[in-house]
């Protein structure tokens, strides 16, 4: 079902420390529309040489964000090399072109039941999720905006447009992805920081 929502913020979630647990951080809000939404990462089961960002909610399909690798140990959140999307358990075909010069050139490029969807950086504390047009439908524009420092940090997202819910559930999921690499200098600095921690750990 096709709705228009009110815009509303995640705001920083942080389980409390368990002996010997896994820490884990989030976001987390409500949805005037769609209920309760929480963004959680490295969300369970966990695997070695996985880490996996899940969405969920009582209004929105379940979306995980998973990347697989021995780089995969060295970060906190999921990055967009060697990933995989699932939304309600089906699989969203993704690509992108890696040595784009501009921020639209090295969108992120999904296909899900039908939709076409493009992931686009606005900066690095922004970005806008759109499902593009077609014959039938005029599409939608979802944008993420984080603001604050610290546990005062909140994710903003507005629509323009009349949202599904995997529209949310995909939006609201790469508040917990690392989209670094969807910018030039971004990459830069993904790559750099990926061959020092790997050379650290194997020098340890």
């Amino acid at each position: 079902m096709h709705t228009t929502i009110t815009p509303f913020a995640l705001a920083r979630w942080k389980p409390e420390r368990t002996p010997g647990g896994l820490r884990q951080s989030g976001w987390t809000g409500t949805s005037p529309e769609f209920g309760e939404i929480r963004v959680v990462w490295p969300a369970p089961p966990h695997t070695r040489n996985v880490v996996v960002t899940e969405v969920s909610g009582p209004g929105l399909p379940t979306a995980r964000f998973e990347t697989r690798g021995l780089l995969s140990e060295l970060v906190s959140k999921p990055t967009l090399n060697r990933a995989t999307c699932r939304v309600d358990g089906r699989s969203v075909a993704m690509e992108r072109h890696r040595w784009a010069v501009t921020h639209r050139g090295r969108a992120l490029r999904m296909r899900y039941l039908g939709d076409d969807y493009r992931l686009m950086a606005l900066g690095k504390r922004a970005y806008r999720l759109e499902r593009l047009h077609d014959d039938e439908d005029p599409g939608v524009v979802v944008t993420a905006h984080q603001t604050g420092i610290g546990s005062g940090r909140r994710v903003t997202l507005r629509a323009a447009g009349r949202v599904l819910p995997a529209d949310l559930a995909l939006a609201a999921l790469f508040a917990g992805v690392d989209r670094s690499v969807l910018t030039r200098r971004g990459a830069v600095r993904a790559g750099i920081k990926r061959m020092f921690s790997f050379w650290a750990e194997t020098t340890y």
